[in-house]
C-alpha cells in the first residue's frame, strides 16, 4: 500500500508541473483513495514533497489550489502540517491580493454582486479588464480559486505551530487579517479563517480578582471566544483544585468541552463566574475575543468582579477542530498586584447581587441534532468512512461535490442557542480508521486544472 502510495503521489507531483489535464485528476483522486490507509509518517514525506510546489510557480492556479487543498486534507487526516501549513498561509496571501483586486475592479465597472468564485466566466474577465488592462487575467484567476484556498488556510490555522509562525511574522499576521476582512461578507469561509488569526494575537492574560484582591498571569492557546476564556479561568482559579479563589467551581465536563472533548449531553449548559471587566471599567462580552481585551503596557487586563444577574451559555467551543487550553503561569506577590490595582478603576455599584445559592435551576438540557450533511464531513473535506474490508475501488471518478461553505451556517459568537456541530468524535473515532477524503469541487473534472473560459 505505502509503495503504492508513493507512486500515485509522485504521478500528483509529475501531472501538477506539466499541467496535464488528463493525468492530474485521476492522480489526485488516487492519492485520496490511499491517504488513510498509510501510516502518517508516509503522510508527512508526502506534505514535505508539495512544499516546493506550494512555494513556487512550477503549476498552474487551478493546479495550485486543488493542491492546498490536498494539503489540507492530508493534515485534516491527522497528519502535522509542518513547512507546507506556513507556504499555505504565503500562498494565501498572494491569492487573496489578487482576489480583492478582483473584487474592486468590480465594485467600479457596474453594479451587482460579483460572481461566485465557483462560477466565474469570460464575461466577468472583460467587465475588470476595463479596470485592470492585462493584470485582469491574473486577478480573475485568484477570485476564481480563492474559496480553496480558504478552505485551506482555515485548516492549517486549526494548529497552534502555524498559528505561533504567524505571532513571529507580523507583516503576514496584519495582511492576512485585512484580507480576510474584506473577504468574509462574501465568502463564509473567510469569516473563520479570520477569527483563527485573531486567535494568534492573544495567548496571555493578566486576570485580577476584585473580591481577593489576588492577580495571576495565564497562559493559553486555542481559545476561540470569551465563553471559553471564562469557562477555562474558572476551572483553573476557584476552589481547592484551582488557586482557591471564592465561589463553586465549574463543572468538568463544561471545561472539557473547551479543551477537546465533545460536548456532553447531560451538561450542555454553562453556568457563568463573573462579570469580566477591562481596566477602565468596560465591560468585557463573552461574545468577544481574547484578543479584544484591552491592554495595558501590552499586557491585557481582565478584572473578574461579582456577577450583577446570572449568566448561562451553551458549552462548546466557537472552533471543534481548534483544542484550547489555559493554565496559570503565575501568581503576583501582594506588593505588585496592589502597584496594578491601582491602575484599575473601581468596581461599579450593582443595584443587586444574586448569591450563588440563590441561582435559578438551569433551563432543561437541549438535545443537540446533529445536521446530516455536517455529520458526514471533517470541516468541509472528509466524507463518512468507506468500509476498510472492501477492496481499493476504481470507480470512474466521482461528480463534483457540493461545496461545503454553503450548507454550513455561520457561527455565531454568543451561542444562545444549541450551535449544531457535528461531534468530534466524528472525525476519527469511527471504528473502522481514519475517514476517506471526498474530491475537492472540480478536481474529478478537467476544470479542476485550468479554467473554462480560457
Amino acid at each position: 500500500m505505502v509503495d503504492e502510495f508513493r507512486a500515485a503521489f509522485q504521478e500528483l507531483i509529475d501531472a501538477s508541473v506539466a499541467t496535464d489535464p488528463h493525468r492530474f485528476p485521476p492522480a489526485v483522486h488516487k492519492v485520496y483513495l490511499l491517504a488513510s490507509r498509510i501510516p502518517t509518517s508516509e503522510r508527512e514525506l508526502a506534505l514535505e514533497a508539495l512544499t516546493p510546489l506550494l512555494a513556487g510557480d512550477h503549476a498552474a492556479p487551478g493546479v495550485l489550489a486543488d493542491l492546498a487543498v490536498v494539503a489540507g486534507a492530508l493534515v485534516e487526516m491527522g497528519t502535522e502540517p509542518g513547512p507546507a501549513g506556513i507556504e499555505i498561509l504565503h500562498l494565501l496571501r498572494t491569492m487573496g491580493n489578487g482576489a480583492i483586486a478582483f473584487l474592486r475592479a468590480w465594485e467600479s465597472t457596474g453594479v451587482g454582486a460579483p460572481p461566485d468564485p465557483d462560477a466565474v466566466t469570460a464575461d466577468a474577465e472583460a467587465r475588470v479588464s476595463a479596470h485592470l488592462g492585462n493584470d485582469a487575467p491574473a486577478a480573475t484567476m485568484c477570485w476564481w480559486t480563492i474559496r480553496r484556498h480558504g478552505l485551506a488556510g482555515r485548516t492549517m490555522l486549526a494548529h497552534p505551530e502555524v498559528r505561533a509562525h504567524i505571532r513571529r511574522d507580523p507583516s503576514l499576521h496584519a495582511q492576512l487579517v485585512a484580507i480576510t476582512n474584506q473577504l468574509s461578507d462574501l465568502l463564509v469561509e473567510f469569516d473563520e479563517v479570520r477569527t483563527l488569526l485573531r486567535m494568534a494575537e492573544a495567548t496571555s492574560a493578566l486576570v485580577m480578582d476584585r473580591r481577593s484582591g489576588r492577580a495571576f498571569r495565564v497562559l493559553f492557546d486555542g481559545i476561540g471566544d470569551n465563553f471559553q476564556l471564562h469557562t477555562l479561568l474558572a476551572d483553573a482559579l476557584i476552589g481547592p483544585a484551582g488557586q482557591g479563589l471564592h465561589g463553586t467551581p465549574p463543572d468538568p465536563r463544561w471545561a472539557a468541552s473547551y479543551r477537546s472533548a465533545d460536548v456532553d449531553p447531560a451538561a450542555q449548559t454553562v453556568r457563568g463566574r463573573w462579570n469580566l471587566v477591562a481596566h477602565d471599567g468596560s465591560w468585557v462580552w463573552n461574545e468577544g475575543l481574547p484578543a479584544e481585551i484591552p491592554s495595558v503596557d501590552g499586557e491585557h487586563v481582565l478584572i473578574l468582579d461579582e456577577q450583577p444577574y446570572p449568566r448561562s451559555w451553551n458549552a462548546g467551543r466557537r472552533h471543534p477542530q481548534v483544542s484550547g487550553w489555559l493554565e496559570v503561569d503565575s501568581e503576583l506577590d501582594a506588593q505588585e498586584a496592589q502597584l496594578w490595582w491601582k491602575r484599575v478603576a473601581p468596581a461599579e455599584s450593582l443595584p443587586s447581587r444574586v448569591e450563588e445559592g440563590d441561582e435559578p435551576p438551569l433551563p432543561r438540557p437541549v438535545v443537540l441534532e446533529v445536521e446530516t450533511e455536517t455529520a458526514q464531513r471533517v470541516r468541509g473535506f472528509v466524507p463518512a468512512p468507506e468500509p476498510e474490508e472492501e477492496p481499493l475501488p476504481t470507480p470512474p471518478l466521482p461528480q463534483t461535490p457540493a461545496d461545503p461553505s454553503r450548507s454550513r451556517s455561520s457561527e455565531s459568537t454568543a451561542p444562545t442557542a444549541p450551535e449544531h456541530r457535528a461531534p468530534a468524535g466524528d472525525r476519527s473515532d469511527t471504528g473502522s480508521g481514519p475517514t476517506l477524503p471526498r474530491l475537492p469541487r472540480g478536481v474529478s473534472q478537467s476544470k479542476g486544472w485550468g479554467p473554462t473560459w480560457r
